[in-house]
């Protein structure tokens, strides 16, 4: 990886692997954007950032930094 692809991208773990991500025209994606390109609902994910949990309340607010590690738990209904 260049330097520029290192400007663009940046990297955090999720559940233990290591994720390459793209930083956005406004700089690094939210928790929600994020949810958004992989195609889920933050109603049915609970997440961990850095050993705390995160409020769903404030997925849209908090961007995903270098170095991050999250933790993501999805919930399933079954019967």
């Amino acid at each position: 990886m260049d330097s520029a692809d290192a400007e663009r991208t940046i990297s955090i773990q999720v559940n233990g692997k290591s994720v390459e991500l793209e930083r956005g025209d406004s700089g690094s994606p939210t928790v929600a954007s994020w949810l958004d390109g992989l195609g889920r609902d933050p109603r049915t994910v609970a997440i961990e950032r850095n050993g705390e949990i995160l409020p769903r309340a404030r997925y849209a607010e908090t961007p995903l930094e270098p170095g991050d590690r999250l933790e993501v738990v999805q919930f399933v209904q079954g019967g």
